[in-house]
């Protein structure tokens, strides 16, 4: 009998560290704000500072509302926000979108972005990872740090740069446009590689229609990225 509770109480405390696990890596330790359900990625990269108290960060929430910090905004209260509040010149700006969220308010803040000067912002993204070996409780020390895909913001990645544009994954499935030619998102990456061969410029225009949530985007950044490619991200003008 005692080795009997002993294997539940064990398989017990594995299932709950493995459920506290999961929520610490689907939500990264960021500063105090707004909580969104970020989409997951694969080749987001770490951004520290993204957890710092002074960081610009602007989250959108699942029906299209953002926040500067704690403040819910529009979009001009948003462009004079930004124009107001002291920055450091090295400093960079932090997009918290929900992936369930219209890429039309992204779009928004991308671009209130762009003329505020924030030329490459960044994408916060969730992503998987392992716990350290023989570690069945979370610790500070594995704790997954913010992580984001940093793009640029416009309209022209030169005239010979491949273009892809992101679908509806409910009406389309896993499917992507490359200079309207459509594939699946997953040969994307092996699409681009062709594309970029003995090329030193590997810039990817990624356009996408306002309507589509914001995970149906960033995944397509997410697999430009994989590829080795900059992505600069079409927007249209406020």
């Amino acid at each position: 009998m005692k080795c009997l509770l002993s294997v539940s109480l064990t398989a017990a405390l594995a299932v709950v560290a493995e459920l506290a696990m999961s929520n610490l890596l689907q939500s990264p330790p960021l500063q105090k704000g707004i909580s969104v359900q970020m989409a997951v990625t694969n080749n987001a990269v770490a951004m520290p500072e993204a957890d710092n108290e002074n960081a610009w960060i602007v989250a959108v929430v699942r029906d299209g509302s953002f926040f500067f910090g704690t403040e819910k905004l529009t979009a001009d209260g948003l462009a004079e926000a930004m124009k107001s509040r002291p920055r450091n010149r090295g400093q960079k700006l932090y997009i918290k979108a929900d992936a369930l969220a219209p890429f039309a308010s992204v779009e928004k803040v991308l671009e209130v972005g762009r003329e505020a000067f924030f030329e490459t912002p960044v994408l916060l993204t969730s992503q998987r990872a392992s716990a350290e070996p023989g570690n069945m409780v979370p610790s500070p020390r594995n704790i997954v740090p913010p992580k984001g895909l940093e793009v640029l913001v416009g309209s022209s990645a030169g005239s010979d740069s491949p273009v892809v544009r992101a679908l509806d994954s409910e009406q389309e499935g896993s499917m992507v446009e490359v200079n309207n030619q459509r594939i699946p998102l997953t040969s994307l990456p092996n699409a681009l590689a062709q594309a970029f061969e003995n090329r030193e410029n590997k810039l990817v225009l990624v356009t996408a229609g306002g309507n589509l949530q914001f995970a149906d985007v960033v995944h397509v950044i997410d697999a430009c990225r994989g590829a080795g490619a900059r992505v600069v991200v079409d927007t249209p003008q406020l």
